[in-house]
């Protein structure tokens, strides 16, 4: 009688080793390189067998890739001689990241994202609105300030009517819309009322949208820019915390230009840039199929080679994108499996990256120092 051969118990080590096999589907680095295993485990179980549990956390908001995560590091750890059962725990958790020097963060939000065009026309608002439903739909808490004092259209685009409450007379309540958390000189005034103010007003209306607005608990606050360098752009840079900034632009030479010197208004003032999109990049008839370049082709990518930007993705020139904007009804929620709404998740997954590999704002951990007269 023979007895049935016992398998050698692997050890933690062998097991990090099988996942290093695991590529993260948004950076192209393994799991282990990248930071985001936890507690790894072996046990020994019966039959001379290994079972291993452990954890995977996430640092940007992935839900349409956490089960295919799940299967991959499954199957390369039972791959393995020797392991039994595996369990494995996939999760994502969004953390504050470093902002300016000398800004603090704001409560009840983590990371601040400015997006900004330089120029008026390109589609930033619609842009943001979609990158910050598409960054909720991968499982974050998201709001959006609009900061377009002038010409705030976040209300419209978000189908959200009425005014914002205000429990203690000092602060107001996010208005939302879609699930987003949404704050906009729209909800106070009439939409056909002209803001007729100067600069500093429009800048401390600015502050005061965004500090006496309790929002709850934002992994991400999008702050959708007035076109331009102006007023709200220093003030946001000086005195408002931004993890990053993100262009948009079309392909146009005209839009590239003015693109270029909202992006360098960001670098003089040490705001990092998460990466350019580039919006209207290609018309597809919906009637014929003929795909046409109406303003032009690859302006972004150009743009991102000559300034050492990442290109975060192109966007297509449909009326759809600006009908269902138009409607209160984004692309995102209204077609959300669609071509376009899945371009908006990967642009916006790749600027969750962007922000999750800055440095982690540390300024919570500090304990807080008082000095007293003895």
């Amino acid at each position: 009688m023979t007895s049935k051969p016992i398998s050698t118990p692997i050890s933690v080590e062998q097991a990090t080793q099988a996942l290093r096999s695991i590529l993260d589907p948004e950076t192209g680095r393994d799991l282990v390189t990248e930071g985001w295993i936890r507690k790894v485990r072996v046990e020994p179980a019966a039959g001379g067998l290994t079972d291993v549990s452990l954890e995977v956390e996430l640092g940007y908001p992935a839900s349409s890739l956490l089960d295919r995560l799940r299967r991959d590091i499954i199957a390369a750890l039972r791959a393995l001689p020797g392991v039994g059962n595996v369990s494995a725990k996939v999760s994502q958790k969004i953390v504050a990241h470093t902002v300016q020097r000398g800004v603090k963060l704001l409560t009840g939000v983590r990371n601040v994202i400015a997006v900004a065009s330089g120029k008026g026309g390109v589609g930033k608002s619609t842009t943001t609105v979609n990158l910050a439903l598409a960054l909720a739909a991968e499982g974050a808490t998201v709001g959006v300030l609009d900061a377009d004092i002038y010409g705030p259209s976040i209300p419209m685009m978000l189908g959200i009517r009425g005014r914002p409450v205000s429990d203690d007379g000092k602060t107001i309540e996010p208005m939302v819309g879609h699930g987003l958390q949404a704050s906009s000189i729209g909800f106070l005034v009439d939409m056909d009322t002209p803001m007729v103010w100067r600069g500093p007003m429009v800048t401390q209306a600015l502050e005061q949208l965004l500090r006496d607005t309790n929002w709850h608990d934002l992994d991400y606050l999008l702050v959708d820019m007035p076109p331009g360098t102006g007023d709200i752009h220093l003030t946001l840079a000086q005195k408002i915390p931004v993890t990053g900034a993100v262009i948009v632009t079309t392909p146009q030479d005209i839009a590239l230009l003015d693109a270029r010197k909202g992006l360098r208004m960001f670098e003089k003032v040490g705001i990092p840039i998460l990466g350019i999109v580039e919006n209207m990049a290609v018309h597809h008839c919906s009637r014929c199929g003929h795909s046409e370049h109406v303003f032009g082709s690859g302006g972004g990518e150009r743009m991102a080679l000559e300034t050492g930007v990442e290109s975060l993705g192109a966007l297509p020139l449909d009326i759809r994108i600006r009908e269902q904007a138009d409607g209160g009804c984004p692309t995102v929620v209204a077609e959300p499996d669609s071509p376009i709404a899945l371009a908006y998740r990967a642009i916006a997954r790749k600027v969750a990256v962007r922000v999750a590999q800055r440095a982690k704002d540390m300024t919570s951990k500090f304990p807080s120092i008082v000095v007293q007269n003895t």
